[in-house]
């Protein structure tokens, strides 16, 4: 790992680290450290630090915001890989945005909203980045990144790039075919928006953003939405029907606001974290006969 890392400084492509926290690249809060984490500083930079990792035959993976993620406590095996600063510019041409992977949504969502452009409302509350929305389609107030999505440009393991349209990407509910099908990382988006009456676009989006701070604990350290929608039926009303609202394992609780939401109540663990899952996924089943499936992703070291 000593030669990687040596190689990785010597290609000047951005800031590597060793053994660093991943809790300081959790929206929760949580995670052991990465063997090695690098910052590229351009979509350019990204592919070279692929190419030399794969030199090296190291595991790595992608992260934006660390939303939606929970890190084992003893961390991710190889490269860590984090799309921000360098990789979150974007261009507006009429209706066309063009945007990289690494932009914070909600920030870009209250750029465009601002600008009379309509199809980002719904994510005005979402703490992620585009190329996270577009790995897991996120979502929220009845619409999703597929909506409004016309090709992606992913980087693949083997160092290809490819633009994939918004058929290719398969998208269903919170999924789409980068997350096993074709792994990859979304280095660019291009997003079909709609002209409407600024005043109209902006209160939409205030309206999403103060539904979220009375109804989810953003005050807490938190990853998202814990389980998927059983549909028709709904993870945080199944939660709460079955009395589980501020239950706690450790230093993980289930949110006395909304029962989909795990908080870092005080120094969770991932392990905290992860037998509070497992608990309500028990109970869900033994009470409703309703089976969970996590939203969150949970990577790491076993």
């Amino acid at each position: 790992m000593s030669r990687l890392y040596n190689d990785l400084l010597s290609a000047n492509i951005g800031k590597v680290r060793e053994n660093e926290p991943l809790l300081k690249h959790t929206t929760i809060k949580i995670g052991g450290p990465a063997d090695l984490f690098v910052e590229p500083s351009s979509s350019e930079s990204l592919a070279k630090a692929l190419q030399i990792i794969k030199k090296h035959g190291v595991k790595w993976r992608a992260i934006g915001r660390g939303s939606n993620l929970l890190v084992s406590d003893k961390g991710i095996e190889g490269v860590v890989l984090k799309l921000g600063i360098g990789l979150d510019d974007f261009e507006l041409h009429e209706d066309l945005l063009t945007v990289g992977g690494g932009c914070s949504i909600v920030r870009l969502a209250t750029i465009i909203s601002k600008k009379g452009l309509s199809g980002l409302e719904f994510a005005s509350g979402i703490p992620g980045s585009i190329g996270g929305a577009v790995y897991m389609n996120a979502g929220a107030h009845g619409s999703d990144i597929s909506k409004i999505l016309v090709k992606a440009q992913i980087l693949f393991d083997d160092g290809r790039l490819e633009w994939l349209s918004n058929e290719d990407l398969e998208f269903s509910y919170r999924t789409s075919v980068l997350q096993e099908k074709k792994p990859g990382i979304c280095l660019n988006a291009v997003l079909k928006l709609e002209k409407g009456v600024k005043e109209d676009i902006v209160a939409v989006m205030q309206k999403n953003k103060d539904y979220r701070k009375v109804t989810q604990p953003w005050n807490f350290p938190c990853a998202g939405s814990i389980f998927r929608n059983p549909l028709p039926k709904y993870a945080g009303q199944l939660v709460e029907d079955a009395g589980l609202k501020g239950y706690q394992i450790g230093g993980a609780k289930i949110s006395e606001m909304h029962g989909n939401f795990i908080v870092n109540a005080g120094d969770a663990t991932a392990q905290d974290v992860l037998d509070l899952i497992a608990f309500v996924k028990e109970t869900i089943l033994e009470k409703y006969g309703v089976t969970m499936e996590t939203e969150v992703e949970i990577i790491g070291r076993k």
